[in-house]
């Protein structure tokens, strides 16, 4: 044989070898569950058929008897009644806001596990309305009051009044230049001399969002490493843009994210031999339930044990990467746009021990207004290059540095510098987990499956049992005036002071939601249920559905003529079927209407 022939091969083959070994790397330090393997979870969740449990099988999805199941439907009738009766002028609000809000009419579908959703959307609607605020709580267009334990999805570490007085007074401090953009308000310069001490950082720069923030680090990070891909962490969550939303939710593959699993030895060997890496994005809220994401009511099925903020563990690793990043010439970047100021002024960063490259803050840090914030080094922050006058690295946006923004953050950054303010942080970890241990000390007497993780004011809700029902728990929180956000019983957010007494009554209606959920039968199966044997049923109805998707249109048609357009129904079902989304409309905006909408779609 040739020996040229002999080399080239040879030469081929190391390639392969070598290309082989490193993606055989990545794959061992992937999440082994779908969250790890994004492709491919997304092209699963195209595949995912729909169904919806008939009024036979939706009461005892998990398996229960007959009388469990009787009990349940009682009480969810009941509930229904309930919720129908308190507040009819939010329900009616909400209802005309869905119809035309593309955003809330996506949250609302997506409240509950998706069989279970069209009758649960139908009978236990959910307010979106607010009016006022007054210390925790929040009432609706009706006048009830209900404790927020929503947080505003992070905003709220101090408490509304305080958000306010930061909003009364941006007016105060920028109402005399008023909207003026392009040109930067005097207060601006306060604000960048605190933002560069509390983050140890040498530049600034200011947006609209913490998902642009995000969008401007990640930016930043291919251009000076000149390197595509971006490693970020199963679980964690850094905005809804293409660049790290991998797998479902973004309809385009993202192929330059590495998404791996933390904590672990195979995740720092990939950042140590890969040339590719631009930035690691680090979420610190993963220390509290590493690679998952906070759990939402569409996922909980099986049990989800308690778990606890591993402070010391979880340092230790972020310690590591951060070394490994220094050595690769990676840049290190802390997305603190929902921890940021909530365990300490100095951010993730403080609380942890460590120094990053650049760190997006956003949230809290507006004083209830909207913002994003860059802190970063100044090597990391430049956006052109010297000695190339043509190479930049271009990001601007019309309402950064807006005068009331601005004057709002500069309330809410001279605030941290209170004696009180100082002295709240000190104690909040352990007054927050004293509080977490007596909830859970009642929830256990009662003998109910949930139990509360706490980080600091960051509650996570977890299940002792598997079931099928979790989601419903949080429409009896909403019964006993607790509110909630739309991931209800997965994460709850308290400010950093509550008092003790308004503490108390959240703790006496939350343990009663609880007692509710027993008394309705929806805990039923301790001991007689697995996680094993649940997702065995999910598994067979999935199966059933794909069956019923195979069989002729006709035999799987069940939305009534009336409820269709008539010129849609001449067509016949075969002609239906083969229509876009967009003809197949239903021109009324009632409930039913919108109901038949979608069992139009669903159903072609």
């Amino acid at each position: 044989m040739n020996p040229t022939w002999i080399l080239v091969g040879g030469a081929v083959g190391a390639v392969v070898l070598r290309a082989g070994w490193r993606r055989l790397q990545l794959s061992l330090a992937k999440h082994p569950s779908l969250r790890g393997h994004a492709r491919m979870a997304l092209r699963i969740s195209r595949w995912l058929p729909y169904y919806e449990h008939s009024d036979e099988n939706f009461f005892c999805a998990d398996g229960a008897p007959e009388d469990v199941a009787a009990r349940r439907r009682t009480a969810f009738q009941t509930l229904s009644d309930h919720v129908r009766r308190k507040a009819p002028r939010s329900l009616e609000l909400s209802t005309q806001i869905e119809d035309i809000a593309a955003d809330l009419d996506f949250t609302n579908a997506y409240r509950v596990p998706f069989p279970f959703r069209n009758r649960v959307r139908e009978a236990l609607p959910v307010s979106a309305v607010a009016e006022q605020s007054d210390g925790q709580s929040i009432q609706d267009a009706d006048g009830n009051w209900a404790f927020d334990l929503g947080g505003s999805y992070g905003v709220n570490v101090f408490g509304y009044a305080f958000y306010k007085r930061c909003i009364e007074e941006s007016q105060t401090i920028a109402g005399s230049l008023g909207p003026v953009l392009g040109r930067y308000h005097p207060v601006v310069l306060d604000n960048l001399r605190r933002l560069k001490t509390l983050s140890g950082l040498d530049q600034v720069s200011f947006h609209m969002s913490g998902t642009e923030a995000v969008m401007q680090a990640v930016r930043l990070a291919r251009y000076h490493t000149s390197r595509r891909y971006v490693v970020r962490f199963c679980g964690a969550y850094h905005g809804w843009w293409d660049g790290v939303q991998a797998g479902p939710g973004n309809p385009l593959p993202a192929r330059d994210v590495y998404t791996l699993a933390d904590g672990s030895e195979a995740a720092l060997r990939v950042l140590r031999t890969r040339t590719d890496i631009a930035c690691v994005l680090i979420n610190p809220v993963q220390s509290m339930h590493p690679n998952a994401a906070a759990p939402s009511d569409g996922t909980l099925l099986g049990a989800r044990s308690t778990s606890a903020d591993d402070r010391e563990t979880y340092t230790r690793w972020l310690r590591r990467v951060r070394e490994v990043c220094t050595e690769r010439g990676i840049a290190f970047i802390l997305d603190d746009v929902f921890l940021g100021f909530r365990f300490a002024p100095g951010g993730s960063q403080e609380y942890y021990g460590l120094r990053a490259d650049m760190v997006t803050y956003g949230k809290t840090l507006g004083g209830g207004l909207p913002v994003g914030v860059v802190c970063g080094a100044r090597r990391w922050m430049a956006r052109y290059r010297e000695t190339r006058p043509a190479d930049v690295c271009f990001a601007r946006g019309t309402f950064n540095s807006h005068p009331y923004v601005m004057a709002a953050m500069n309330v809410f950054l001279r605030h941290l510098d209170r004696p009180e303010v100082q002295q709240a942080y000190a104690t909040a970890a352990t007054t927050w987990k004293e509080r977490a241990d007596s909830l859970n000390q009642s929830l256990a007497a009662r003998g109910v499956p949930v139990r509360i993780a706490a980080w600091g004011t960051i509650w996570l809700v977890h299940y002792e049992q598997p079931g099928r029902y979790h989601w419903m728990f949080q429409y009896y929180l909403r019964q006993r005036g607790i509110a909630l956000n739309w991931i209800g019983t997965g994460r709850i957010l308290f400010p950093l002071e509550v008092p003790e007494a308004e503490f108390a009554a959240i703790m006496e209606r939350f343990v009663g939601a609880a007692d509710d959920m027993v008394a309705g039968g929806w805990w039923w199966g301790a001991g007689q249920i697995s996680a094993a044997k649940l997702r065995r049923l999910q598994v067979r109805e999935l199966i059933g559905a794909w069956r019923r998707r195979k069989q002729p249109i006709a035999a799987r048609e069940r939305v009534e003529r009336p409820h269709l357009p008539a010129s849609a129904a001449s067509r016949g079902p075969e002609t239906l079927s083969a229509q876009s989304n967009a003809e197949v409309a239903i021109p009324t905006l009632d409930g039913a209407g919108r109901e038949a909408r979608r069992d139009a779609l669903v159903r072609r």
